[in-house]
């Protein structure tokens, strides 16, 4: 069985993809590649000799059965490079994972139809509410949001995905083994549960180290066919991933963001130099030249089920969260009126609190 091979490559930290796909391209077979000597490696042009040297010594410790089982046992399943399966767009660029593990249901997930978002992880309340908008004007479709699973954007790019009825798919930057933030366990679950998927090109045991999230991007971009970049440090991680969007040849979008904030400094540079900008969903259709039936817009005021004055409220919080004080300030409405109006909003979920005790649309 030629899948422990390829097992059992990807499970030496001291080589990569790049390495193991050079020895399989060269000798055209995994076994024959695994199996090679010293001499055979050493007349292979470009193949770095510690790399090899590393592969040779790590090789002699390893029983490919019990690496395989180990994967298996941990219920993880994978695609090798060579698999039909694997994602035609990733097997594109120029260094595509040589396996991709995953947990979750693939048959599920459209990957033609795969959207990347990034963004930062100290990230603002704008930037959330900004890819919760766009994200939520593309239910209804079959479209895959594609993201990170760090803190901040990814995690609001994964949850707006849940929680429109989207599929999502997490690329993670170590082994199935650690949970990366820790805080995000809960929605590693809901996305597998929910019919999504998480990939990782990192053998269970691998740690969350700090070089490997960079090179988690690489797929991230590989397999959207256009990423939406929405707030991004001049030095960050998601400009790294705006970078080999474009590399690789795909559609490269961003939100726009307040000129004041440090995070849209990368934002306006991607701009400046080409990239599209997206303010709704059907910004993301048009980019990207998908025929999906048209989202339709709302104004709150075609809405005939509301109130007069929930009108009001919603139109008051319309652009920015607001107190208790600024809606009675803005809507004039009498203080028990509009405790009421709000609990039943908030309920509908018309509305919903912020952490600051404001109130915003739902």
């Amino acid at each position: 069985m030629k899948l422990k091979y390829w097992i059992g490559f990807s499970s030496i930290e001291q080589i990569d993809s790049r390495f193991i796909l050079q020895l399989y391209n060269y000798f055209g077979d995994i076994e024959k590649a695994y199996s090679s000597t010293r001499e055979e490696l050493s007349s292979i042009d470009g193949l770095s000799v510690k790399k090899a040297e590393n592969f040779l010594r790590e090789r002699q410790k390893l029983n490919l059965d019990e690496v395989y089982e180990s994967v298996v046992s941990r219920g993880i399943k994978f695609l090798t490079f060579e698999d039909e399966n694997y994602p035609h767009r990733l097997r594109e660029i120029s260094d595509p994972p040589a396996v991709l593990y995953y947990k979750g249901d693939l048959s599920k997930c459209n990957l033609e139809r795969a959207v990347g978002v990034v963004g930062a992880r100290r990230c603002t309340v704008n930037g959330k509410e900004s890819v919760k908008k766009i994200i939520k004007e593309l239910a209804g479709t079959d479209i895959c949001i594609v993201s990170g699973l760090a803190t901040g954007i990814d995690s609001t790019a994964h949850l707006a995905a849940l929680d429109n009825g989207i599929k999502t798919v997490g690329v993670i930057a170590s082994g199935f083994d650690y949970v990366y933030p820790s805080s995000n366990e809960k929605l590693y679950e809901r996305i597998i549960n929910n019919g999504g998927v998480i990939f990782t090109e990192y053998y269970p045991t691998f740690e969350p180290l700090k070089f490997r999230f960079p090179q988690r991007n690489r797929i991230v971009s590989g397999i959207s066919k256009g990423v939406v970049v929405v707030e991004a440090a001049m030095k960050s991680g998601a400009l790294i991933t705006a970078n080999l969007t474009l590399e690789q040849g795909r559609e490269l979008m961003c939100i726009p963001g307040s000129i004041m904030n440090p995070n849209t400094e990368g934002i306006f540079k991607l701009i400046k130099d080409g990239a599209t900008i997206v303010t709704s969903g059907n910004d993301v259709l048009s980019a990207l030249d998908w025929e999906i039936l048209p989202i339709k817009q709302t104004s709150i005021f075609e809405q005939d089920n509301l109130s007069i004055d929930e009108k009001k409220i919603l139109y008051t919080i319309n652009i920015e969260p607001k107190t208790f004080d600024e809606i009675q300030a803005e809507t004039k409405l009498e203080t028990e009126r509009l405790l009421v109006l709000l609990t039943k909003m908030e309920l509908n979920t018309l509305i919903e609190q912020t952490s600051d005790n404001r109130y915003k649309k739902g």
